[in-house]
């Protein structure tokens, strides 16, 4: 096994959605992930520790709509208070990363390719109670008096949209676990991934085809 206190340490936070500005939660966060980061430093770690902001999505581009501006214009006001939020708690973070750039979008593209190439992805109809607030799709189950688990309104809908074959994942998965028991931590969850993989992955939608702003598909 690795020597974990000299392993590379990467720490991300949440990267922030610019549809409103910052609040005592994310400042919190950035904090909680900032001592996290000093503490691994400390212990002599090759420690990389990113914050950023994510300016795509249906959620940035109804805002924008309701403000009577561009998402891109919604994404430079407010991302802005975010990167000036690192220095005002004197973050000690190695990057700050906004989901518009290019050096992201060239990324993201190149990932894609890779899974075409790998025949990860296939194209199908999603359809099912999406809820904008959650930028997520719902069960059946999950959706209780018209509303998602977080309280938000959920809304049904069919699109077409590509998805990625997670279900071929899951042997693959459970012989890592098995390799490597201190994969998942704490302990206590280890059991409760390996059920959950062992239930049986489905394959999930990774593109939207409903609103423009996003990452184009290659």
């Amino acid at each position: 096994m690795s020597d974990q206190k000299t392993d590379p340490f990467y720490i991300t936070t949440p990267i922030y959605y610019v549809n409103g500005e910052p609040h005592i939660g994310h400042a919190y966060t950035s904090v909680a992930v900032d001592t996290m980061a000093r503490w691994h430093r400390m212990l002599g770690r090759d420690t990389y520790f990113l914050t950023g902001t994510d300016e795509h999505g249906q959620k940035i581009e109804k805002s924008a709509r309701e403000a009577g501006i561009e998402p891109i214009e919604q994404a430079n006001r407010f991302s802005a208070p975010f990167r000036a939020l690192t220095d005002l708690l004197d973050l000690s973070n190695d990057d700050f990363i906004r989901t518009t750039e290019a050096r992201h979008q060239s990324v993201v593209q190149d990932v894609w390719r890779r899974m075409v190439a790998a025949g990860d992805i296939y194209s199908d109809t999603y359809s099912g109670w999406y809820s904008v607030g959650d930028e997520a799709y719902f069960t059946e189950d999950e959706v209780v008096d018209g509303k998602a688990p977080s309280g938000h309104s959920v809304e049904w809908m069919e699109e077409q949209s590509f998805f990625f074959r997670l279900s071929k994942y899951g042997p693959t998965l459970l012989k890592h676990l098995e390799d490597n028991p201190d994969f998942v931590r704490p302990k206590t969850r280890y059991n409760e991934i390996k059920r959950f993989i062992e239930s049986g992955l489905n394959d999930i939608s990774i593109s939207r085809s409903a609103f423009d702003w996003g990452i184009p598909v290659p």
